[in-house]
């Protein structure tokens, strides 16, 4: 049973690899000859056009109205932090190469190591250490000429 679940967010998070990766492939072809701010509005209106017709399809709607202010607070600083990023994202890929933008990118896992561990009380072990030093040392040898 542990297998299957492992399995599960396991098999979710790599469809997530998957499309952030076709993702930076697919705006950086997008934002050739348009302001980068501009190409994040029109990606992030797809995205919300998309997220509300999944949402609605799978969730009642009613749920929305039992939503507590933490969590409407919470997903609100979630959103501006990911509109933050995605604003960043596609100017640093309009001004630098794909394979460059996006091995620093990930070092968002570095981050959510050191955040998970200060603000949600996950432990840092010896093995989240090597594993967030190894995503560092391979940004670093991708990104160096």
């Amino acid at each position: 049973m542990l297998a299957l679940s492992l399995m599960n967010w396991f098999f979710w998070a790599l469809l997530s690899a998957l499309f952030a990766g076709a993702t930076a492939i697919l705006a950086k072809v997008g934002v050739a000859n348009v302001n980068s701010h501009l190409a994040t509005a029109i990606r992030t209106t797809v995205i919300l056009a998309f997220a509300w017709t999944i949402a609605l399809a799978v969730a009642p709607s009613r749920e929305i109205f039992t939503l507590s202010k933490r969590t409407w607070l919470f997903l609100a600083l979630s959103g501006v932090a990911t509109g933050l990023s995605w604003l960043c994202y596609f100017r640093a890929l309009q001004l630098g190469a794909a394979s460059k933008v996006a091995p620093v990118d990930k070092l968002s896992v570095v981050f959510v190591l050191v955040f998970a561990a200060l603000f949600l009380g996950e432990s840092l072990t010896w093995r989240t250490g090597l594993g967030g030093a190894l995503i560092v040392a391979g940004a670093v040898v991708l990104v160096l000429k």
